[in-house]
């Protein structure tokens, strides 16, 4: 069920973001975000460039992990409630890497005479490794 600002008293228990598991992204999905961003930089997508530098394999962009993370988040709550939201990255995202997106709202909060969440998100490997987090 999708949570709504005004269902929590500044007293309760706030739940937390219900997880969610991307297997792995495929190199079809990174290679389409490639070309609708212009992002061509070779670590994303040439692998014998990367294995040039003495890395196995290419790094994923960063930005459909961030899509997979809003995915979570809008699973938790609706997506016409979010005012705003963003991120950074913490580290390199393998592009084998099985994603785990997950979050805690971490305090009820009044703001331009609305209730609202405030929310920590993040996106790790399976190793808890952080790779984009808020």
């Amino acid at each position: 069920m999708k949570m709504k600002a005004d269902d929590l008293q500044a007293d309760e228990a706030i739940e937390a973001v219900p997880e969610l598991a991307i297997r792995r992204g495929s190199r079809q999905v990174f290679a389409l975000h490639a070309g609708v961003s212009g992002d061509h930089y070779p670590i994303h997508i040439d692998t014998d460039f990367i294995q040039k530098v003495g890395v196995d394999d290419v790094f994923t962009h960063g930005m459909p992990v961030m899509a997979w993370l809003g995915r979570a988040l809008t699973n938790f709550v609706p997506r016409s409630t979010l005012r705003s939201w963003g991120l950074r990255s913490a580290s390199i995202i393998e592009v084998s890497a099985e994603i785990h997106c997950c979050g805690t709202a971490t305090e009820p909060l009044e703001q331009d005479g609305e209730q609202r969440l405030r929310l920590g998100i993040v996106a790790a490997d399976r190793a808890r490794d952080i790779k984009l987090k808020r």
